[in-house]
């Protein structure tokens, strides 16, 4: 079966490609997930996230928008001693921080994140190196976040959350899962 070229590397990999990566994915606790685990990525490895995913949706209860904006203080401490996650205090106190700003938000993050998807055909990516790392809906989606007082959803961040949830689907063409 043809895949993208970096699905290949790992089991994880092939499943997360497979199952996950490209496919519309809706809903404000879903989107918080990734918008979360996009950031903790940056400057990482992904695979490094998707091995470490249990753990981190154990750690920040199960990415439910309105626990993570609970957290104070002593949880971010726990978080910093949990070796199952990644230990960064930044990237900790981004996600608790964009929980808060994500609850303030009228038409909720689902509606904001999907305002931002591309309309209209777009080309299909003959290869990896076709695969832009932002686009102009992600800097806009960026702006507009940071205006909004998110936090660690800097342009690139913002695209990887695009594939990963489908907003733009830019599995190559020769991909077994590429749209027609």
């Amino acid at each position: 079966m043809q895949r993208c070229a970096w699905a290949g590397s790992s089991p994880e990999y092939v499943a997360y490609h497979d199952e996950e990566w490209g496919t519309p994915l809706h809903g404000d606790d879903a989107l918080f997930e990734r918008m979360c685990l996009e950031a903790f990525q940056s400057g990482l490895a992904w695979i490094t996230i998707l091995r470490k995913r249990p753990a981190f949706r154990t750690a920040f209860a199960g990415f439910s928008i309105d626990a993570v904006a609970e957290f104070g203080p002593e949880d971010e401490e726990r978080l910093m001693a949990d070796a199952g996650i990644v230990r960064n205090r930044a990237k900790i106190a981004a996600a608790v921080r964009n929980a808060r700003t994500a609850q303030q938000q009228p038409e909720g993050l689902s509606a904001l994140l999907w305002s931002f998807a591309p309309t209209g055909p777009r080309p299909r990516p003959a290869t990896m190196a076709d695969v832009p790392a932002t686009s102009p809906e992600s800097v806009a989606m960026a702006r507009e976040l940071k205006r909004r007082g998110f936090v660690f959803v800097g342009p690139t961040t913002a695209y990887a959350l695009m594939q990963a949830t489908g907003m733009v689907d830019d599995h190559v063409a020769d991909c077994f899962r590429a749209s027609p």
